[in-house]
């Protein structure tokens, strides 16, 4: 297999190098395929010795076209670079309207996925994705919406760190997925395939040769006019015969084999791991699932692809009499049969062992492309404490940071502040870049000191007219399952927007306040943001409430935001200078 050029320098140059080099190699392709058909009518209808110069022209366009789908895949990984590198330039933007949303993973009964923003429009899934695969997107769209497991998290990151610095195999394993990988097939029907036992005969290996002895000596005598035709069409119909035992089970292998496209893909990928050299562990142990002490994987699936184009191409119109009568069925089951037996086993896990790698070059390329250094600092208390930390899906030049802690002793934080002053993105900021942590991912500031817990949110809840459930209810039944679990003993760092906003305020405020005294001896930390400035004299009244806010600078026709957290209530509030910029008069008595 020859090698591709990954190099994204001077791209356009090299397309068009290509586009002339086809052009040449298509116009000789054409003139090898007439030479190799007239050689033959000539072979036909004069002399056996034109069989010789039909078999070079033969040859030589099999070698061009070989040559030719080189180049054209050659082609494909320079147009994917410009993609991928047109796509980097959208993610380091933030404009992500162009990429998958990842919106099927969307899961409104999530402890936290649908109030992250991590799947769907100007999503995290659109900013870290770069998988071809439908498995590994699914693996990655698990991933995101797993449970916190920090201490393995913590391991992941030695792995994204050092895929993190290897940007020329980023770049080349992404680019192979894009060009070659048929999202079309379903993976796992090779696999289950591979597993079935193949009931190859000895006989067909015997038959096989036979039938190619046999065909040759047959066509040659009949030509030669030393017998009659005949007998080669009785030798077809025993062909027929014989055929027919092995008709069925190539065709199960064609339907289930991948395409030669994917198959393309998974070779080229393999071939990448077998050339790179990895240190941390968890990168190395994946590797190990690739090794064989006797042949590398590559190989082993290369001699696939040879059988899988034969078994592909076997209804071809110049397959067919060639089959019919040489019988080549038979040695491309045998073959396959035997290959089956050699190396099933040992390939029926690569598919999935590629995807677990396109999540990991995902990561990598997420922490080259836009990530940063931020360090975390495993705890074994209950705590949060952020410093600097901001929203990785808000444009870098526009991304306020803030710092905060939470701990056991001052464990529900109050939150208040004026319409649009920054309260909500500051909660989708914390939740948002945990699942980044939990990820193996660094997150987007200075440092976050954490302890083990899980993450629940509830900020969209939306009436829904099919299940007659109001938004009200929506939330309450968002606060039960966050109860329930509290009442089981877990751990959890819970945010919590506009609490209770559906009903009035008389009873959003005792029915907050009921809340707040309920998880005095549950393991949790959380925030709740609200309006009612009321809720903030809970401080002087319980001893782990702190009061923080974010506030607003009101003017005569304007209203001017810092979206910076402060210890305290909000001293002021903006909904009233909202709504007259918006054009409500208010009439004064």
């Amino acid at each position: 297999m020859k090698d591709f050029d990954f190099n994204n320098d001077r791209l356009l140059d090299k397309i068009a190098k290509i586009k002339s080099g086809t052009i040449s190699l298509g116009l000789l392709r054409l003139i090898a395929f007439f030479a190799t058909g007239g050689f033959l009518i000539l072979f036909l209808s004069d002399s056996a010795w034109w069989l010789i110069p039909s078999f070079i022209a033969g040859s030589l366009f099999i070698i061009l076209i070989k040559r030719f789908n080189h180049l054209k895949d050659q082609e494909k990984i320079f147009q994917s670079i410009i993609k991928i590198d047109e796509n980097e330039v959208w993610r380091k933007k933030r404009d992500l309207s162009s990429l998958d949303s990842g919106e099927e993973y969307l899961d409104k009964l999530h402890p936290f996925a649908n109030d992250l923003d991590l799947f769907g429009a100007h999503s995290l899934f659109q900013l870290i994705n770069h998988t071809s695969s439908e498995t590994a997107k699914e693996k990655l769209s698990s991933q995101l919406k797993s449970s916190f497991q920090f201490l393995t998290a913590d391991q992941k990151r030695e792995a994204v760190d050092e895929l993190s610095n290897k940007i020329e195999f980023l770049r080349a394993f992404e680019v192979v997925g894009m060009s070659f990988f048929d999202k079309n097939i379903p993976q796992n029907q090779w696999e289950k395939w591979l597993e079935k036992e193949e009931k190859g005969h000895s006989w067909m290996l015997f038959a096989g040769i036979m039938g190619i002895l046999g065909g040759t000596i047959l066509f040659f005598l009949s030509y030669s006019g030393l017998i009659p035709f005949g007998y080669l069409g009785l030798w077809v119909l025993m062909g027929i015969g014989m055929l027919s035992f092995v008709f069925q089970p190539l065709k199960e292998a064609a339907d289930k084999l991948p395409s030669k496209q994917t198959l393309k893909a998974f070779r080229n990928w393999l071939v990448l791991l077998e050339k790179e050299n990895f240190n941390s562990s968890e990168l190395v142990e994946s590797i190990q699932k690739l090794k064989d002490q006797n042949l590398k994987a590559s190989e082993k699936l290369q001699g696939l692809d040879r059988l899988g184009y034969w078994i592909e191409n076997r209804l071809n119109i110049l397959y067919i009499p060639v089959n019919l009568i040489l019988w080549t069925d038979l040695i491309l089951y045998y073959r396959l049969t035997r290959w089956k037996k050699k190396f099933g086993s040992s390939v029926s896990h690569i598919p999935d062992v590629l995807s677990d790698w396109e999540v990991w070059t995902s990561l990598g390329a997420f922490q080259k492309e836009v990530g940063m250094k931020g360090e975390v600092e495993l705890s074994e208390e209950l705590c949060l404490e952020v410093k600097n930390l901001n929203h990785p899906l808000l444009k870098p030049e526009k991304a306020i940071s803030n710092s905060f802690s939470i701990d056991k002793d001052s464990k529900l934080t109050l939150l208040t502040g004026a319409n649009m002053s920054g309260k909500t993105t500051f909660l989708r900021t914390l939740g948002t870049n945990l699942v980044l942590i939990n990820l193996g991912l660094r997150p987007f500031g200075d440092s976050v000191k954490l302890g083990q817990f899980q993450l629940f949110t509830s900020m969209r809840n939306s009436d829904n007219l099919g299940e007659s459930v109001s938004s009200f209810y929506a939330e309450l039944s968002r606060i039960k399952s966050l109860i329930d679990r509290l009442d089981n003993g877990e751990r959890i760092f819970f945010l919590l927007d506009e609490i209770l906003k559906g009903t009035n305020t008389e009873d959003r405020v005792s029915g907050s306040e009921a809340l707040i005294r309920q998880l005095s001896d549950s393991p949790s930390l959380g925030i709740i943001s609200t309006h009612d400035i009321e809720l903030s004299q809970l401080e002087e009244k319980i001893p782990y409430v702190r009061n923080y806010s974010f506030h607003s600078e009101i003017h005569e026709k304007t209203i001017d935001f810092d979206y910076k957290i402060k210890r305290g209530p909000c001293p002021n509030f903006n909904a009233h200078k909202l709504m007259e910029l918006m054009g409500i008069r208010f009439q004064v008595n």
